[in-house]
């Protein structure tokens, strides 16, 4: 992780300004949901011309031309846009392609993609600043509101709760420590049962029962590609826990809820009503990129 943080560092470091007087004149291409949205967040979303298919909002992102998967992207197609300014995550790959992209001179600028409110902040300020545009206001914006949410959540009474990232093959995987996933359940007021490894690992039914978590988090799609709430709780690994019991499944859109981008605010009080339907929580206020 310290590796790769600096390697980020060093990349935005060469990249950045280097690309400024490119960046101003207009062609981007956002590879990475929040990458995107914080442009847009920015006032720069009509500059826009192509996004990677973890970019769906908000919604006008449809109309542009489509890179694919943001761990699976192709050099060719990417160059044969001829972007003024590539805005890349830091999560995008393969390696060897973005090495490739560098090598023939492409304008890449490397965006760091972590969790919790101070990544949020970095994010925002790493995007304005290879557009070289002020970005304190709306990673400021983002924090205050995050801030509200701070004491009233912490007053909660945790929940234990399981992040399910997919259920192929009837095998749950589980988010460990260290991922978005983790990262947003504590924000939300819940306590991730399974924080004994790092990132995602199967989970047994052994394990489930001796961890009974309370409630079931998933991202909507992966909720109904299992086939919804009945068919996730009718896994053997899941029948034997406590959210079985109440049929606690919470689904919610996976890149508002992970993507720890500008909307992360407004995503975290989401999943603490969810998390806690009694909970009286303070309202946020309407930006202009939720």
């Amino acid at each position: 992780m310290i590796r790769r943080r600096m390697l980020t560092a060093s990349l935005m470091g060469l990249t950045v300004q280097s690309e400024r007087a490119r960046a101003a004149a207009g062609r981007l291409v956002t590879i990475g949901g929040a990458v995107t949205e914080t442009v847009f967040a920015l006032g720069q979303g009509d500059r826009i011309i192509a996004v990677d298919s973890t970019s769906r909002f908000p919604t006008k992102v449809s109309a542009l031309a489509q890179v694919g998967y943001l761990r699976a992207l192709a050099p060719e197609g990417l160059m044969g846009l001829a972007p003024d300014l590539m805005l890349v995550s830091e999560e995008a790959g393969p390696p060897q392609v973005l090495s490739v992209l560098r090598a023939a001179g492409a304008p890449v600028a490397m965006v760091p993609d972590e969790a919790g409110i101070e990544a949020v902040s970095r994010k925002i300020r790493a995007v304005a600043q290879a557009l070289n545009l002020e970005g304190a206001a709306v990673a400021d914006a983002v924090t205050a509101d995050w801030r509200r949410l701070d004491a009233p959540i912490a007053s909660l009474q945790p929940v234990s709760a399981v992040f399910i990232l997919s259920v192929a093959r009837g095998a749950p995987l589980v988010a460990g420590r260290d991922t978005h996933a983790d990262a947003m359940l504590l924000a939300a007021g819940a306590r991730n049962t399974v924080r004994s490894f790092a990132g995602y690992r199967p989970l047994s039914a052994e394990l489930a029962a001796a961890l009974a978590p309370e409630a079931i988090v998933m991202m909507d799609h992966a909720l109904a590609e299992a086939g919804g709430a009945a068919a996730v709780l009718s896994i053997p690994s899941l029948a034997v826990t406590p959210a079985a019991r109440a049929r606690r499944v919470i689904g919610l859109d996976g890149a508002y809820m992970l993507g720890f981008g500008p909307r992360a605010a407004h995503a975290r009080r989401d999943l603490a009503r969810l998390l806690h339907p009694n909970a009286v929580l303070p309202g946020l206020p309407s930006r202009g990129w939720t």
